[in-house]
């Protein structure tokens, strides 16, 4: 259960403003506007402070109840504008289309790409083969892994497989737009993390209970409970 004691506002009215947040491609002076109209008077930093706040916690309870991935991993990053400056988002999606793992870095280079491995790894397992584009510091990081762990992942460099996880990173990028660069790493960081899981759940991803089909604004609301 995510904890939203200590808030001068409802439960309900902080729900509907990060996943509103989250699910579309608008600015927090929209987003404010947009709740004005149903009658909640909130100042857009107040919303980006919630969206901060429990964004990563959607996210936790997300990965416990994400369902399993295929071992067939495609790997490749993006940019993120933060302060002005590019920063770079790996990300990985199985051959099914289904989100496998995310990590924000300063950086693109063979340690960055390690630490998204290994991260992926951490939660979702070892992966049978990962296809990648011609980057040297996807290959290095694989074979560093293979080499350090000893296992026998396949690396398979292929740019048409790779369209994949090319056309899921709009997703992303298409709510990133609107919000015109971010002020910092970590507001970075937790709002990539409400946006994935929202796309994710879009894609099926979350194990539901019930015989009741929920849409998923329900099953990301579900997650609070």
């Amino acid at each position: 259960m995510i904890d939203f004691k200590g808030s001068q506002f409802e439960r309900e009215i902080i729900l509907w403003g990060v996943r509103w947040y989250v699910a579309y491609p608008i600015s927090y002076r929209q987003l404010e506007e947009m709740m004005r109209e149903r009658g909640v008077s909130v100042d857009h930093s107040t919303l980006n402070r919630w969206v901060i706040k429990y964004a990563p916690e959607f996210e936790k309870v997300f990965r416990r109840q994400q369902r399993p991935v295929g071992r067939s991993w495609r790997l490749d990053e993006t940019y993120v504008k933060i302060k002005g400056k590019w920063a770079y988002l790996y990300r990985a999606v199985d051959k099914n289309g289904h989100t496998i793992d995310f990590l924000l870095t300063p950086q693109r280079d063979r340690a960055a790409a390690e630490a998204f491995l290994r991260k992926a790894i951490r939660r979702q397992g070892v992966p049978e083969k990962i296809t990648i584009d011609r980057s040297g510091s996807n290959t290095a990081a694989i074979k560093r892994y293979n080499k350090a762990h000893k296992t026998a992942i396949i690396i398979r460099h292929s740019k048409f497989l790779n369209n994949i996880v090319e056309q899921d990173h709009r997703a992303v990028k298409r709510q990133v737009r609107p919000m015109l660069g971010f002020k910092s790493f970590w507001a970075a960081r937790c709002t990539i993390a409400g946006i994935e899981v929202m796309h994710a759940i879009r894609k099926g991803q979350l194990v539901t209970t019930g015989t009741t089909p929920q849409t998923p604004a329900e099953q990301f609301y579900a997650l609070a409970a």
